[in-house]
């Protein structure tokens, strides 16, 4: 059974970089087809997808956070990260991590969720 765990700060400063880890249990990170994806709702908006790595260590984000955003992996600890440089209050979100197949647009798994405050 395939979970994931996200971890990372729940409060960071206007300006700073968020770094939020999600842990991998269950199957390998590089197990193909396997698409690791970072999601986040803010208060009282819809859920929005903010960007993915996939099995082969292609990445790739959503253009409005392009310039801030990065997603790496470490394949020793079986986890990939989310990093978001210069977050304002408007970053306050639920991150969560979640797993799809390639060839399918919907997910199976997801973490339960880490949330994230910026103070201003």
């Amino acid at each position: 059974q395939v979970q994931l765990e996200e971890s990372g700060p729940g409060l960071v400063k206007t300006s700073e970089t968020l770094s939020l880890t999600c842990t991998i249990s269950g199957t390998a990170i590089t197990t193909n087809n396997n698409v690791w994806s970072w999601l986040r709702q803010p208060p009282e908006k819809e859920p929005e997808w903010v960007g993915a790595i996939h099995y082969n260590g292609y990445f790739y984000n959503t253009p409005s956070l392009k310039s801030r955003t990065s997603i790496s992996w470490d394949t020793s600890k079986n986890l990939f990260t989310l990093q978001l440089t210069s977050v304002t209050p408007e970053d306050t979100a639920v991150y969560y991590c979640a797993r799809r197949d390639r060839l399918s647009p919907g997910y199976d798994t997801w973490g339960p969720g880490t949330r994230v405050t910026v103070s201003s």
